[in-house]
């Protein structure tokens, strides 16, 4: 019996494509990585440094250089293009007309290859892309996912680990909606082991200012971005963790951007929400009870997103 490989895709090897090809085997979690440039020279090089560092992984992987038809037999396929050039503005919705055009044209390519698997986007503004991948691929929306909000949650938790001094991994707190300037902290799901923020909030180590708490994870990644011009580990390691998630079929509850069909009063509209990820993708949208204040910012994301998509599809016409 031959065992069936686990084959993840890479489109884009950029910053964040090319730390995301490199996480999948540092990580041990494909045994191929198949990784697609439109610079093609580009592509050539990154294989072969990926290789060289094949070597030095935990577990056997491969990495090939295709093009988008190559990318047909990949169980996953991660969305990685962009220009980071365009985020001198500080401004992630300044990307939106660049990733509409390019996405927009291999998609259908890859899809005519007979592509039948999971794609996994990370191109911002991300949930206004991973809603143009389900359209132009057609594949199911649950099948469609994007990391959203999962690298916010990781910043918001950096950020109250440091002001608590506990460990990161000792509690539960994320970031919802759109991931860019409009997102919100959760603070009524926060959860340090069944033990809600609000009954801690009036000692010490846990009394903390939430608006410029969340101001910190919303603005991590430009504290990042002026330093070193791109952000790479942070996104790359959350791309990098769902795709091992799906492959995996962990289904752990992940902050994604996810389609919501009614959750929270929503509809129509993929948005950074915790979600219950499997082989399948997005196996279901996790409802929590949000305080009506939270509600109300919540609406407020989701618009901004549509706001987004309109936009996208003014750059299509």
């Amino acid at each position: 019996m031959k065992l069936k490989r686990r084959i993840v895709g890479v489109v884009g090897v950029g910053h964040v494509g090319a730390h995301v090809a490199f996480n999948l085997g540092m990580m041990g979690i494909a045994d191929e990585v198949r990784i697609c440039d439109k610079n093609e020279q580009k592509v050539r090089s990154e294989a072969q440094d990926l290789n060289d560092a094949a070597p030095f992984m935990p577990n056997h992987t491969r990495y090939k250089e295709v093009d988008y038809a190559g990318l047909k037999d990949c169980d996953i396929i991660v969305n990685a293009v962009g220009n980071i050039a365009l985020l001198e503005t500080h401004d992630r919705d300044k990307e939106l007309e660049n990733s509409v055009k390019e996405v927009s044209s291999f998609i259908p390519k890859i899809m005519a290859a007979g592509f039948d698997g999971i794609f996994v986007n990370i191109t911002n503004p991300c949930d206004v892309i991973t809603n143009l991948i389900r359209e132009k691929s057609g594949l199911p929306s649950h099948r469609v996912v994007g990391t959203g909000t999962l690298l916010d949650s990781a910043r918001l938790i950096h950020v109250i680990a440091a002001h608590t001094g506990l460990d990161a991994r000792g509690f539960t707190a994320f970031m919802i909606g759109e991931h860019g300037n409009s997102q919100m902290a959760a603070w009524s799901c926060i959860s340090f082991y069944g033990k809600p923020l609000a009954e801690l909030a009036h000692t010490p180590q846990f009394s903390f200012t939430k608006d410029e708490s969340q101001a910190k994870a919303i603005k991590g990644a430009w504290v990042t971005y002026v330093g070193k011009g791109c952000t790479e580990y942070g996104v790359a390691s959350a791309g990098a963790t769902l795709v091992r998630t799906i492959l995996r079929d962990e289904k752990r509850i992940l902050p994604v951007s996810a389609y919501l069909q009614g959750e929270y009063g929503e509809r129509g509209i993929y948005c950074g929400i915790p979600a219950i990820i499997s082989a399948d993708g997005v196996e279901a949208v996790m409802e929590y009870h949000l305080t009506p204040e939270e509600q109300l910012e919540f609406k407020q994301c989701c618009q901004a997103i549509r706001n987004n998509i309109a936009k996208s599809y003014d750059v299509l016409i």
